[in-house]
């Protein structure tokens, strides 16, 4: 049993295939967090937190009993108020106005399989049999507000999942100020906190530092998860590298505002907390109201860094990710976005769609200026209807002329996007994101719509739907092109405006749910100006994510490797485009752009009827190698070789599940004159096979590859790589 309760030691166990989970009930009332980690059989788990009177400021609750404080004691699920002075992980107040909880367990429930979080994305399971899940009430008996915590246990997966549910089961209203999804304390700080942060075309950059007392914390109060900074945060032992060493990752499935951070206390033990970002928010729950928090997902190995990233791997491939293209290799695609930007017309496409059909690609994707008035980036946005100047048979004409070269049609969107300058704003000017009285800030030249209203949810269900069902497309790019600001509803009662943002999300859901649903023959890939909403939230209705907007082969080392911490390979659009790079005026080799943007989802953005014949062999010779390779790019073990942010060379590889097909790419940065002759090993082979190395007549023992290594590629350049393929034999 992947979960087991204890009543003589009052201990709750989670088993995954490798790790276990514990706490207990202190006094038969607090839960307690007693253990993450290795799995253990747990004889002794009920003595591993020791209780001892620690320092005369940290009170007692529990009379005659000074070993027991709260404010020493490894929290479940921390409150505010009574004596615990570290980070709550929630915090209510009450109709007299107080703030103080006090959550006493009242009883469990274990039952099968795992619950849907209603209006939430999570991840989920196909049958009963693959998770567990722990029901926890606890309730605060003066107040009547019940908490639940809900804990499930994908034991194959080696994944823990958590959230939480309010209820207010009294007869006055109870106002949310802070619910957090999840709160861990461990018994020392002895690690390092790694996150991933950047900004517009430089996302999720690694950043490693050591745990110090106080708090350190990432967050996002931007309305989405943002460029800035990533839903996920772990912690490392020291000394921990890609493949060895305890690693704790916790990831939230939540595309809005977030806080995540640990402190570090008194006594040196530290908590690490995930949520919804209280900087902003209220919720008001009337009486038999309940509100439901997010998901975050737990991922520990002891196998390092790599160890934890083929955790989420490989559940949020297949157990987050949902709909047709979940298990389908992904079509090699062509945009026009950097080829033409707004400038184009229906002839100019089927041109470009046309070398893109001789070259082997298998989907065309008309970006953004189709509909409205839309010839810049300062209007139309709301106004969903095909401007004909460019287009005049319509979208119904240019995807039949680019199906009868063999190729699908796609299109994009930005679908929760107003512009000032639209017919949809001067019909429904308060349908956007505003304050009374206030000034409407502008990014981009456009606001955002409310998608808290319902009216504006259906709008969008409706106008979508009816383009989605104009003409035979099948890919959707879904664009969100700023953040929010002046964030107030029209429709919310002035008591209930903190909850706009949050709202925001559970609309947005319901729309993507719904389209998504209507249309499942489509692949949606989700962007935010590339990454700024690249989160779990986002995969569970569009399985993959424009990775960046920058698409210098050079820069996506860094941005690729990063998100790759997290998300699988699946996820990630990676696409070649022009040089000089549009966004860092770099030049590299077209067979560089390509080694780096065939380890993602394959595409091409530019002007393909600007290619020389040479270019167009090169092409096609990458686009019949990817189709070989894309099963086991996108299906495959991922395993990161050597780091761009630890020196002048990148590598990567790809396993096949029965480990007998390879792909390995090395990149290296800025030539140097004699540099030492280097070796990389290899990860994740059997050592008892034989590997050919294709093109060559050399064959390696898979023991031989990860032990000795292979010598590093030599080049005579700058942004030089190398791809290389190993069949078992």
């Amino acid at each position: 049993m992947a979960i087991q309760f204890d009543a003589s030691k009052q201990l709750f166990h989670l088993q995954t295939n490798k790790t276990s989970y514990a706490f207990e009930l202190v006094e038969g009332r607090y839960p307690s967090h007693v253990y993450w980690g290795r799995r253990i059989r747990g004889n002794q788990l009920h003595t591993l937190v020791e209780r001892q009177e620690r320092a005369s400021f940290s009170p007692n609750p529990v009379p005659g009993r000074n070993e027991i404080s709260f404010d020493t004691m490894p929290h479940e699920y921390p409150s505010y108020g009574s004596s615990d002075f570290r980070t709550p992980a929630f915090e209510a107040q009450y109709a007299n106005g107080t703030t103080v909880s006090d959550l006493r367990y009242e009883s469990h429930e274990i039952v099968q399989g795992k619950p849907a979080l209603p209006g939430l994305p999570a991840t989920y399971t196909e049958s009963d049999d693959e998770a567990v899940t722990l029901l926890v009430k606890l309730r605060d008996s003066l107040t009547g507000l019940v908490v639940t915590l809900s804990y499930s246990v994908y034991e194959a997966l080696d994944a823990i999942t958590r959230s939480v549910s309010f209820s207010n089961e009294s007869e006055e209203t109870v106002q949310l100020r802070r619910a957090l999804s999840m709160s861990v304390d461990f018994q020392h700080d002895r690690y390092d906190m790694l996150q991933l942060s950047g900004s517009w075309s430089r996302e999720r950059d690694v950043f490693r530092r050591p745990l110090r007392p106080g708090m350190q914390s990432i967050e996002s109060r931007r309305g989405s998860s943002s460029h800035m900074q990533n839903p996920f945060v772990a912690l490392l032992e020291h000394g921990a590298t890609e493949d060895h060493g305890d690693v704790y990752g916790v990831s939230f499935v939540y595309s809005g505002n977030f806080l995540a951070g640990v402190e570090v206390d008194q006594f040196r033990t530290a908590r690490l907390f995930m949520g919804i970002n209280p900087f902003d928010f209220g919720w008001r729950l009337e009486a038999g109201e309940t509100f439901q928090t997010p998901e975050v997902v737990l991922a520990y190995s002891p196998e390092g860094l790599g160890g934890m990233s083929s955790i989420y791997h490989e559940l949020y491939r297949t157990r987050l990710c949902r709909g047709n293209y979940r298990d389908e290799v992904r079509p090699v695609l062509v945009n026009n976005w950097e080829g033409t930007y707004f400038n184009f017309n229906a002839d100019k496409l089927e041109a470009i769609a046309k070398v893109g059909s001789e070259l082997g690609m298998e989907l065309f994707v008309l970006d953004d200026g189709w509909f409205g008035k839309r010839d810049s980036d300062n209007s139309s946005l709301g106004d969903w209807f095909v401007d004909k100047r460019k287009l005049p048979g319509g979208l119904e004409d240019i995807a039949e002329r680019i199906n009868k070269l063999g190729m699908q049609f796609g299109l994009w969107f930005e679908p929760e996007m107003i512009s000032p300058d639209s017919d949809l704003y001067r019909a429904h000017p308060d349908w956007c994101l505003h304050m009374p009285g206030r000034h409407r800030t502008t990014g981009r030249t456009q606001l955002i719509l409310d998608m808290s209203r319902p009216d504006v949810q259906q709008y969008l269900i409706d106008t979508i739907s009816g383009v989605l069902s104009s003409a035979p497309i099948e890919y959707v790019k879904w664009d969100m092109n700023r953040n929010m600001s002046e964030i107030g509803s029209a429709l919310l009662p002035a008591e209930r405006q903190r909850e706009t943002a949050h709202r925001y999300m559970l609309g947005l859901y319901n729309v993507l749910e719904q389209i998504t649903s209507k249309f499942p023959h489509v692949l949606f890939e989700s962007c935010s100006g590339g990454g700024g909403r690249f989160d779990p939230g986002m995969l569970y209705y569009m399985p993959q994510t424009w990775t960046s907007d920058n698409t210098d082969a050079i820069s996506r080392l860094r941005i690729q490797y990063g998100t790759s911490i997290v998300y699988p390979i699946s996820a990630m659009g990676a696409h070649i485009s022009e040089v000089p790079n549009h966004q860092v005026g770099r030049i590299t080799s077209l067979e560089t752009r390509g080694n780096v943007a065939m380890s993602g989802n394959f595409g091409y953005e530019l002007d393909l009827t600007k290619f020389t014949e040479e270019e167009k062999t090169v092409v096609t010779d990458q686009i019949a190698v990817y189709k070989e390779l894309r099963s086991l790019v996108q299906q495959g073990d991922f395993h990161r070789l050597l780091s761009p942010f630890e020196g002048n060379v990148t590598s990567w590889m790809f396993v096949s599940k029965d480990k007998r097909e390879v792909m390995a790419v090395y990149v290296q940065v800025l030539n140097e004159p004699h540099p030492p002759l280097g070796r990389f090993k290899l990860r994740g082979l059997d050592p008892a096979l034989n590997y050919r190395l294709l093109g060559t007549d050399r064959v390696y023992g898979g023991d031989e590859l990860m032990y000795a290594g292979l010598a590093a590629p030599r080049f005579h350049h700058d942004f030089g790589s190398a791809l290389l393929r190993f069949v078992a034999e």
